[in-house]
Order: C-alpha cells, then structure tokens, then sequence
C-alpha cells in the first residue's frame, strides 16, 4: 500500500475539499489507505518539511505535483493547475491518479 499523506495549513481553507477528493481517488481504487495528516504550525516547520503551500499530497514521500513542488516553502494556500490550464486550489484528479501509478 502507498504511504498517503496531507500536509495543510489552518489559513487555507482548501484542504478538507484535498483531502475529499484523495479519498475518493483511493477508494475508486479500491485502496484501503489511511491518509495521514499533518497540520504545519510554523515557517521554520515549512522549511523543514519542504512544504510548498496547502494543500500538499505527497505519495511515498513524492508530491503528487512535482513542478509546484519546487515552490518556496512556507505558511501559504497552493495553487495548482488543471488539465487545461485554469488555476485550483486543489490538485486534479488525474495528478492524484498518476501519483498512485
């Protein structure tokens, strides 16, 4: 089973839709993973833990979205893109899906 997890912060308000959706991924799936949430409280955790802003879904220690990935860390909302182009406020579901390839 992958090691599923949520990294969020409290100031952005899209990360129970994230996590919403990653369980609804995982169960058309038919995996039975429990997603592990982690709360970042502080800059110096956002360092530390390489986190690009909220919500970030990481697979086996691998961000779903490698190219925002690569974004200064700290206390923020993430954006991400879809298929097309348009800017979320959550990963898509074909970033989720690959990820659990």
């Amino acid at each position: 089973m992958p090691d599923v997890e949520l990294l969020w912060w409290a100031g952005c308000p899209s990360h129970p839709e994230a996590l919403a959706l990653l369980e609804s991924v995982l169960a058309e799936r038919g995996l039975d993973v429990v997603v592990r949430q982690h709360e970042v409280l502080t800059e110096a955790e956002a360092e530390e833990l390489r986190f690009p802003g909220s919500p970030t879904i990481r697979v086996d220690g691998r961000d779903v979205d490698p190219v925002g990935a690569e974004g200064i860390p700290s206390l923020s909302c993430r954006g991400y893109r879809t298929a097309d182009g348009r800017p979320s406020p959550v990963p898509s579901r074909e970033h989720l899906e690959e990820a659990l390839r």
